[in-house]
């Protein structure tokens, strides 16, 4: 284990506490790391863990990304770093095999800690882990460029396709019912009903909207269940923001990886369209703002066909569609619930932050519907050319 070097931290005031209470430069020092550590930054916008770049020195020297693991969510560690473990050996094992044919994409490795494992357990009782870090990477809230939305559906779908021939069944459910819309929708009603924090009231045009469009969106768990589609290793949480790109703006990686695990392909779709072809952010106040971009939505889906045609039956690629339209709805379920239950699930910034995302993602779905048939037109086209 190489010496650390007093670390400087950039952090806002929030940060700040928590930075002081976690003391990072411990936390770092678990960790088998090469180089000396040059500086600790605040790193990305999820929703759920706390991440942070680990620069190094000499510039040779590998850099990290530190993550607190939110264990209150993901509730068993350990089960969640063996499914990762699983995916990223297996995928990481073909690319080494296969350099020429993917065209530099690469996945993160886990790192382990000085005592041989992947995880650090803290005294104050939270979890740590560290992955490598891709450096000259970046990733985008907002797809800006058709380009973009091309490189980040062939991202998604190369790593679909990379661990298409992995026993599902040999990884973990790490969040059993995750995208089960039968447990989402008995979760949002039960708390609808008792009012946990009062704010049942000013959400009523939101809970009519859920409620009016609640029986199509058990399609994909039907379909499941009738075995006209197949349990696949997925990655559950296709946010566009969980794709790197290199400074060419080629999609170099796909990350964050927590939620990996058995899942119909559909998900991870319907929720890169969700996040790819919206013209608008995950939050995004002005509703006028937000619609779906056809030109991306085609972007986005001649990048995922190109690398996923050859393991889709003809049931998934007839629902890539709906896929978009349940992942949004679903998402903005998960977020109307949050809100109702007094936000303890996703971090919030302000009041009604949770409300406020959930109408954004009714407004996208609005639209999804509006332009429904013209989005199958364009799957139909773009699966006729492959064939």
């Amino acid at each position: 284990m190489c010496p650390i070097v007093p670390i400087v931290v950039k952090k806002n005031s929030k940060q700040k506490a928590h930075t002081q209470m976690n003391n990072l430069d411990n936390i770092v020092s678990q960790f088998n790391t090469e180089g000396w550590v040059q500086r600790i930054e605040p790193l990305g916008s999820g929703h759920i863990n706390d991440s942070y770049l680990v620069i190094t020195h000499p510039d040779t020297a590998q850099d990290y990304v530190l993550q607190r693991i939110n264990h209150h969510i993901f509730t068993n560690v350990p089960e969640l770093i063996s499914n990762i473990l699983r995916v990223t050996n297996h995928i990481n094992a073909k690319l080494q095999h296969q350099p020429g044919d993917f065209n530099g994409f690469e996945i993160t490795r886990l790192i382990r800690t000085n005592e041989g494992t992947y995880y650090f357990h803290s005294q104050d009782g939270n979890y740590w882990r560290m992955y490598t870090h891709i450096r000259n990477s970046q990733s985008y809230d907002i797809v800006g460029t058709k380009n973009m939305a091309f490189e980040g559906g062939k991202a998604f779908g190369l790593f679909q396709h990379l661990a298409s021939d992995m026993d599902a069944s040999s990884l973990y459910e790490i969040l059993p019912g995750f995208h089960n819309i039968a447990i989402r929708l008995a979760t949002f009603r039960s708390i609808v009903s008792e009012d946990p924090a009062g704010r049942v009231k000013q959400a009523r045009e939101e809970i009519a909207f859920i409620e009016a469009r609640c029986a199509e969106m058990h399609t994909i768990v039907q379909l499941g269940e009738q075995g006209l589609i197949p349990l696949h290793v997925t990655h559950n949480d296709t946010k566009f923001n969980n794709i790197l790109f290199n400074p060419g703006m080629k999609a170099i990686s796909v990350v964050d990886l927590d939620t990996v695990m058995p899942g119909y392909v559909l998900f991870d779709f319907g929720d890169a369209i969700r996040t790819g072809a919206s013209t608008g952010k995950e939050d995004e106040a002005d509703l006028s703002r937000i619609n779906i971009d056809l030109a991306l939505f085609k972007a986005y889906s001649r990048g995922y066909l190109a690398m996923a045609h050859n393991f889709l039956n003809d049931t998934e690629t007839r629902h890539l569609v709906f896929s978009a339209k349940f992942m949004t709805y679903i998402i903005g379920l998960r977020f109307l619930t949050d809100h109702l239950n007094g936000d303890h699930y996703f971090k919030t910034y302000f009041p009604g932050h949770n409300l406020q995302r959930a109408r954004a993602q009714f407004r996208l779905l609005q639209c999804m519907e509006h332009h429904y048939a013209e989005m199958q037109e364009i799957i139909h086209a773009i699966t006729y050319q492959k064939h």
